[in-house]
């Protein structure tokens, strides 16, 4: 699996999801749950703590690098994301193509395709510029120093308010698998399907960092943690 990483913007912190978010997280998730009817979020302590042990399962297994999103100026924490979905392309090519893990050893793996996923923001968060920055945060590290061919994101294709979000980074609609799986209401849902490729991550990079305010040449920093 990649080394967890904590990578530092201007107004958000993205830090390896840990047992010591789970009070922090419930409280974030508490504020107002209105616009979470498409979006996992746990509801209280309890679930919380199991909602950390299964991204942290999915860490251990190399599924998933899951991360904590804080707020800088006051170190508030404000919601989760993570990365998902990783794929490595290294080796014999499998049949029927499907996502692997690496052939090499686990702990130093780089994958070749991730998605991004797993995003939520407490109520106050919303709306404030902490999503795209930590998007932009993100997506740097996984083109420039993973130096990945894709990143996927997907939502449920009733989630008028994600979609917006996602089509607003630069991400690209590959179509929409209808009766894709069942939602978080029980009903059969459709899901819409993103990407940004690595030949388009130069011009979505400039459009991004316009939108956070943050000069091209801004420090990029990406402090390794240990697992």
């Amino acid at each position: 699996m990649p080394i967890p990483v904590t990578l530092h913007g201007r107004a958000v912190r993205l830090e390896p999801l840990a047992a010591h978010h789970v009070e922090a997280l419930a409280a974030a998730a508490a504020e107002d749950r209105g616009t979470y009817a498409f979006t996992p979020v746990p509801s209280g302590v309890e679930a919380t703590e199991r909602y950390v042990a299964d991204a942290l399962a999915a860490r251990a297994a190399g599924r998933a690098l899951p991360f904590a999103t804080v707020r800088i100026p006051d170190g508030r924490v404000v919601g989760s994301t993570r990365f998902c979905e990783l794929d490595y392309w290294q080796g014999p090519v499998p049949w029927p193509p499907a996502p692997r893990g690496p052939l090499g050893p686990v702990l130093t793996a780089i994958p070749d395709a991730a998605e991004i996923g797993g995003t939520w923001l407490s109520a106050r968060a919303q709306g404030t510029g902490i999503n795209t920055e930590a998007k932009l945060l993100m997506l740097r590290h996984a083109f420039e120093t993973w130096g990945v061919r894709r990143v996927s994101l997907r939502a449920d294709a009733r989630n008028l308010r994600s979609r917006a979000a996602v089509e607003r980074l630069g991400a690209v609609l590959e179509g929409v698998h209808r009766a894709h799986s069942r939602g978080l209401d029980g009903v059969v849902r459709s899901t819409a399907f993103y990407s940004i490729l690595d030949e388009e991550w130069p011009q979505v990079r400039e459009q991004l960092e316009q939108r956070v305010g943050a000069r091209p040449d801004a420090p990029r920093r990406h402090l390794l943690v240990p697992a």
